[in-house]
């Protein structure tokens, strides 16, 4: 049996199916989780921001337009409810999880020594630091593109800008990101690590 599309789900709801909302929300609510959870680290916080996040789409799923991605439209709400949410309470910056490398560089190759568990932790942390501090349009690009691994197309759909406002948002992101690693940690700057075997990285 086919699963059913969300253009069937949606109409359902429109029509007064509060059980094909439930399917709705259970097709995209760990989607929804893993990107709140790139902005905060405390599960309460996540749970509510996610509530809030599919209230709205309850109450705005008739002005959804089928010629974008549903799963994008979503995203556009949750990084709206989620940037919205901090800058309101003036709470502290959105802070990165588990980051990765984001100096626009791969990570080093396998011929290189691993490095150790404490330095990589470090580079993680520094990573969710500087990231956090980006201005907030290159922060969210950055996010969607790095962490949820969405096209420029669909991040252009979530943040609602053109293709090219985005690739300039990203490339000034990585930029301003190896900059500010540059200056304020250059050992952990690939090629400059003292731990392990040197290699400036990959392109």
């Amino acid at each position: 049996m086919s699963e059913v599309t969300d253009a069937a789900l949606i109409e359902a709801v429109l029509g007064g199916d509060e059980e094909a909302f439930g399917r709705l929300v259970d097709r995209y609510q760990h989607r929804v989780f893993r990107l709140l959870g790139r902005f905060s680290r405390d599960p309460g916080e996540i749970e509510d921001l996610a509530q809030e996040v599919f209230l709205k789409v309850f109450r705005k799923l008739d002005t959804f337009q089928a010629d974008s991605g549903l799963f994008t439209w979503i995203y556009r709400i949750a990084v709206n409810t989620a940037n919205d949410h901090f800058t309101r309470r003036s709470r502290r910056p959105l802070r990165l999880v588990e980051s990765e490398q984001l100096d626009g560089s791969s990570s080093e190759d396998d011929s290189t020594a691993p490095i150790e568990p404490l330095l990589e932790r470090e580079l993680h942390a520094v990573t969710a630091k500087i990231v956090s501090e980006l201005p907030e349009k290159f922060r969210t690009a950055l996010i969607l593109r790095e962490y949820e691994d969405l096209s420029y197309a669909e991040i252009a759909e979530v943040v609602g800008c053109s293709m090219g406002t985005v690739e300039s948002r990203i490339f000034r992101a990585r930029q301003r990101f190896r900059v500010a690693l540059e200056q304020q940690h250059p050992d952990l700057v690939p090629g400059n690590r003292r731990l392990g075997q040197k290699s400036g990285g990959k392109r």
